[in-house]
C-alpha cells in the first residue's frame, strides 16, 4: 500500500464497544491480578479506565477464575462502568465455557484448546453454540511457538503454521454462521507478526471472510525497548490500514500501556489526512497492487513479499548495502558517492518511501538507500514512537541499507542509540542484548519487574543473545520461540531453565536461578 486506506472488516460488537467497521482503533490491555482477587481485579480496572483503556483482560487459568469474573463484573457495573471484559484462556475449554456464560469476550488459543480436527470440531463448535445464547464474542489468538503438534509438524513454527491454525478456527465460525469474532497474532519477533498478520488478511479475503484484527507485540519488554518494538511491529501494519484494536504489551503496571496505545493510535489517525501520492506503475494499475505479497503490475517485479523476507538487491557502496547490515548514520555524517538518500517529508513517511524505491528499482537503479527522517519535535518518547512507525516498517521488509534520523532537540548520542534501537526492533541489527519478557497476567509466578531488572544487570553485557524472561509456563516456553535462553515461572517460588526451547533446569528456587542463568550461558560456551 501507497497512499493510507484503513481495511474494510466486519463490525464486532463487545458489550457497548464496537470493534471493526467503521469504528475508531480499540486499545486494550490485561489486568496482572489474580483473577479471584475480585478487589484488586476491580481497582485495577479502575486505574486503566481511568487512563482511557477500553477493553480489558483478565486471567481465566480455570473454571473457578472464569466464573469469578462474573463478580469482577458485578462490582464494575455497579461503580458505573461499562467497560467490556475478556477472558484469556489456554488449555482449558471448559473455563471458556464458564467464561462465555458471564463477559462479553472469550479468548482462545487454537494452538492449546484442542488438537485433532475432530476434537476442535466438537469442541468448538459447543463453545460457538453457547456464546450465540449468551452474546459473547471471541477472540481466536495465535501464538507464535504454541502451535499444536499437528501443526508443528506440518509447518514447523513458521507464519503458515499460524495462519492454517487461525484459518482452521475462522471456517467453523464461517460454517456455524457466527460472526462475533475477532482474530489476533502474537509475536515477540515483529517480522514474523507483521508477515502472519498480512498473510491471514490474505486468506481471509480468499475465503470470504473479513473479520477485524487485534494487534500487538507480545513479550515486547519493558522500557523503551518495549515502546520501540511495540510501534514498529504495530505501526508497520497500521500504517498499511491494518488493525482494528491494539495492545501494547509491556513489563510494566498496565496502565502504563494504554498512554503508549494512544499514542500510536493518534499518530495513525493522522494518515489518514495525508496528501494522496501519485502512482508510479503503470497506466491503469495501482501501486498497492506491488506491495505487500502481491505478483505486481504484469511485466513488473513487485516491490516487497510481505509474506516473506528477502533483502532489496544493492551494490555495496564500502559498508552500505551489498547485503551488510544497515548502517546507522547521523545528520552531520558526510555519506559517500553513489548511495540514494531518501528524504522523507511527506506526512505519509511509509508511501513516500516506498513509491521511491519502486522508482529506483524501476528505473535499474540498484545502489544502496539511506533513508532520512527530520523530527522537530522536543518531545523524547514521541520521537521514538514516531520514528520507530515511519522507519523501522521499511527495515521490517528489507527495503532499505541505512537509517538517518535528525531531531535539533536531541544529541547525537541520543539519536544514534535510537536508531540501532529501531533496527533491533525491526529485527535487522542486534546490537545489544534483547530481553523477551512478558507483560504479567494472574498467571505471573513472581515478580517480574524486579526480576527483569535483576536479569539484565548480570547479562546486558551479553549483546549477542536473545533471553526470554516469563511468568509462567502456560506462554512461556512457546512465546519465547526464538530466544536463546529462557527464565520461566514453573510454581510459586521455583524457576525453569531453558535453552532454546529444551528445559533444562526444573523447579530450581527463585533466589538462586538469576545466578543459575548465568552458569548455564557459560556452561554452554555463549559468554562472551
Amino acid at each position: 500500500m501507497i497512499n493510507y486506506k484503513r481495511r474494510a472488516s466486519s463490525t464486532v460488537q463487545v458489550g457497548q464497544v464496537g470493534i471493526g467497521g467503521e469504528n475508531p482503533i480499540r486499545v486494550q490491555s490485561m489486568l496482572n491480578t489474580f483473577t479471584t482477587d475480585t478487589e484488586a481485579c476491580v481497582a485495577q480496572s479502575e486505574r486503566l479506565i481511568a487512563v482511557g483503556c477500553e477493553i480489558i483482560r483478565l486471567t481465566t487459568q480455570g473454571v473457578k477464575e472464569a466464573a469469578n469474573t462474573a463478580e469482577v463484573k458485578k462490582v464494575l457495573r455497579e461503580k458505573g462502568y461499562n467497560t467490556p471484559l475478556v477472558a484469556d484462556v489456554h488449555f482449558n475449554p471448559a473455563a471458556a465455557e464458564e467464561a462465555a456464560l458471564h463477559i462479553e469476550k472469550v479468548r482462545i488459543n487454537p494452538g492449546n484448546f484442542a488438537n485433532t480436527l475432530e476434537a476442535i470440531q466438537d469442541k468448538f463448535t459447543k463453545f460457538l453454540a453457547l456464546c450465540k445464547e449468551h452474546g459473547t464474542a471471541i477472540r481466536i489468538g495465535v501464538n507464535h511457538g504454541s502451535l499444536n503438534p499437528r501443526m508443528m509438524q506440518k509447518y514447523g513454527d513458521t507464519p503458515e503454521g499460524m495462519t492454517e491454525s487461525c484459518m482452521e478456527f475462522l471456517r467453523i465460525c464461517k460454517a456455524e454462521n457466527f460472526t462475533d469474532v475477532v482474530i489476533s497474532v502474537k509475536a515477540s519477533n515483529t517480522r514474523i507478526m507483521v508477515q502472519t498478520v498480512r498473510q491471514i488478511v490474505r486468506r481471509m479475503e480468499e475465503e470470504g471472510m473479513n473479520f477485524p484484527l487485534h494487534l500487538g507485540v507480545t513479550e515486547a519488554g519493558d522500557g523503551e525497548d518495549g515502546r520501540i518494538k511495540s510501534a514498529v511491529g504495530i505501526g508497520t501494519l497500521l500504517q498499511e490500514g491494518i488493525g482494528d484494536t491494539i495492545r501494547v504489551s509491556l513489563s510494566e503496571d498496565p496502565e502504563k500501556e494504554i498512554p503508549v496505545a494512544k499514542a500510536i493510535v493518534d499518530f495513525i489517525n493522522k494518515k489518514a489526512e495525508a496528501p494522496i501520492l501519485e502512482c508510479c506503475c503503470a497506466e491503469g494499475s495501482d501501486c498497492s497492487d506491488r506491495v505487500a505479497g502481491s505478483d505486481g503490475v504484469a511485466g513488473e517485479e513487485p516491490l516487497f513479499n510481505g509474506e516473506s523476507y528477502s533483502r532489496r538487491i544493492t551494490e555495496a557502496v564500502g559498508e552500505i548495502g551489498g547485503g551488510k547490515a544497515p548502517v546507522v548514520m547521523l545528520a552531520s555524517d558526510v555519506l559517500p558517492e553513489g548511495i540514494n538518500v531518501i528524504t522523507l517529508d511527506h506526512a505519509n513517511a511509509m508511501g513516500q518511501g516506498r513509491l521511491e524505491i519502486m522508482r529506483l528499482n524501476k528505473a535499474g537503479n540498484r545502489m544502496p538507500v539511506v533513508l532520512k527522517r527530520k523530527y522537530e519535535t522536543t518531545d523524547w518518547d514521541e520521537l521514538c514512537l514516531q520514528s520507530a512507525m515511519e522507519l523501522g516498517c521499511f527495515f521490517i521488509d528489507g527495503l532499505a541499507d541505512g537509517i538517518c534520523i535528525e531531531a535539533p532537540a536531541f544529541s547525537a548520542e541520543q539519536i544514534e542509540k535510537l536508531s540501532y534501537n529501531i533496527l533491533q526492533a525491526a529485527r535487522a541489527r542486534q546490537t545489544k542484548t534483547e530481553y523477551i519478557s512478558c507483560p504479567s497476567c494472574g498467571r505471573t509466578l513472581f515478580d517480574l519487574q524486579e526480576t527483569i531488572a535483576k536479569i539484565k544487570e548480570k547479562t546486558s553485557s551479553q549483546t549477542h543473545l536473545k533471553i526470554g524472561i516469563m511468568g509462567c509456563i502456560v506462554n512461556g516456553p512457546g512465546e519465547m520461540a526464538d530466544a536463546d535462553y529462557g527464565y520461566v515461572g514453573a510454581a510459586r517460588g521455583k524457576i525453569s531453565l531453558y535453552k532454546g526451547k529444551e528445559c533444562i533446569e526444573k523447579n530450581i528456587p527463585q533466589e538462586e536461578a538469576v545466578e543459575k542463568l548465568v552458569e548455564l550461558i557459560k556452561a554452554n560456551g555463549d559468554w562472551k
